[in-house]
């Protein structure tokens, strides 16, 4: 098969979206099929054979996140050279309008992997990042304008609903990261076909250099404990929880631990200054972005992996995490409830300091349990292999194509017994 994957985001941007394209795209090349990725410019990408780059805006998202020109003409010029048989977009807006657009002039099907919910992330727009009165006043003022920006917000958070509904019922298949994200589809009154597809792991995921390994652990070595957590430093990450909580387990356990937060965003100013608010300065260190090949030599040296995000739909992450035999202890949400077994590989809570605070404090005082978690989390691991999320989406792929090649004869039928009946 000859598959034109469409994405509004790709490397070197760092996220789950590129992530999860790259390991689908590699795997189905060695089952044999030609992936061909249309992806934005950022101006210092490595060029790459079938990675068809179209022009992004000069304008960013709070100048920092491209905006795609999913206009360039250079998409439906390749369209018109390569015989595609099958389109995957990675959204339901500006590339997937183009998708859309483009499987209808060809004839040939679409389909979406919904990796977000998007309307939790309207505060990246200029409007809805805006704080109300009521952030900085709880107590002693809701005004109107408080009252009008969450009005504003429930009714846009309802409209992207709708239109990414209005999206996926012209689709021939969406594929979900996890269960309950299908299930999230579904309670959204999507008609088509809802399948789940997580992103895999490479096999790579699962292998460490030892020497490095060491090394990073040599650095911490004046802590006891040292944990990890990788993600943007945005709102809807949840960071603030996190260091909430490590203030309460310093309470209780002293100043034996320090945490590795790796990963860059707009908040990171504002976190280091929290941190310092709360007296974890020495405690916690912003490593920044750290190439991902590297990731897994920080997982392994690192005895827990933390997490407060609630804005997963799958959280690939905990999965690299739990490659490296990382036990989690993370807030309950969804797609972190698809891959945390509580009291198995790690622990959920509720969005509550002291819950959370006291499941840490169980882990690092049994040692007995934080090594059955290691077991566990790495045999859970590998039922995400990469490899077979491929022959999964393979066999999906083929499904669809079948399907629209029985269209035409279904047709036939429907309108030849259609004449039957009308005149006997």
């Amino acid at each position: 098969m000859r598959i034109a994957m469409m994405t509004n985001n790709y490397k070197p941007f760092i996220g789950g979206v590129p992530i999860s394209i790259e390991r689908l795209a590699i795997e189905l090349r060695k089952l044999g099929h030609e992936i061909y990725i249309f992806a934005p410019r950022y101006g210092e990408e490595v060029e790459e054979e079938y990675v068809i780059r179209y022009h992004s805006m000069k304008a960013k998202v709070r100048g920092e996140y491209i905006i795609p020109n999913v206009l360039d003409p250079v998409i439906g010029e390749k369209f018109s050279e390569i015989s595609f048989d099958l389109i995957h977009v990675h959204h339901p807006m500006m590339i997937g309008y183009v998708a859309q657009y483009l499987g209808r002039r060809y004839n040939i099907p679409v389909i979406l992997t919904y990796h977000t919910k998007y309307e939790q992330y309207l505060h990246y727009l200029k409007f809805f990042g805006k704080r109300p009165a009521s952030e900085f006043e709880m107590e002693r003022h809701v005004g109107i304008r408080a009252k009008t920006h969450r009005l504003a917000v429930s009714s846009s958070e309802k409209l992207v609903v709708a239109h990414n509904r209005s999206f996926m019922n012209k689709c021939s298949l969406v594929f979900a990261p996890s269960n309950s994200m299908k299930e999230y589809l579904l309670e959204q009154d999507t008609v088509t076909g809802v399948e789940v597809v997580p992103t895999g792991l490479l096999r790579e995921e699962f292998e460490y250099n030892p020497s490095e390994v060491a090394q990073i652990r040599e650095i911490y070595s004046d802590t006891k404990y040292l944990f990890c957590s990788v993600s943007r430093l945005e709102r809807e990450k949840n960071i603030e929880f996190l260091l909430e909580g490590l203030k309460e387990f310093k309470a209780r356990k002293g100043d034996c631990f320090k945490l590795l937060l790796i990963g860059e965003g707009g908040r990171r100013k504002l976190l280091e200054n929290k941190s310092m608010e709360l007296g974890l300065e020495q405690n916690i260190v912003f490593c920044g972005g750290i190439p991902h090949e590297q990731l897994r030599n920080y997982y392994r040296a690192c005895d827990a992996f933390l997490f407060a995000s609630t804005s997963e739909t799958q959280g690939i992450v905990l999965l690299e995490a739990m490659a490296a035999r990382l036990p989690t202890v993370a807030v309950k949400a969804s797609g972190v409830c698809d891959v945390v077994v509580n009291g198995w590989n790690g622990y959920m809570t509720q969005q509550k300091v002291d819950s959370w605070t006291e499941r840490l404090i169980e882990l690092v005082d049994n040692e007995r349990l934080t090594e059955a978690m290691r077991s566990n989390a790495f045999s859970g691991a590998k039922n995400y292999l990469s490899e077979n999320i491929a022959l999964k989406v393979q066999k999906h792929y083929q499904n669809v194509l079948s399907q629209r090649k029985l269209e035409p004869e279904h047709e036939y039928r429907r309108v030849k017994l259609g004449l039957m009946k009308r005149w006997g």
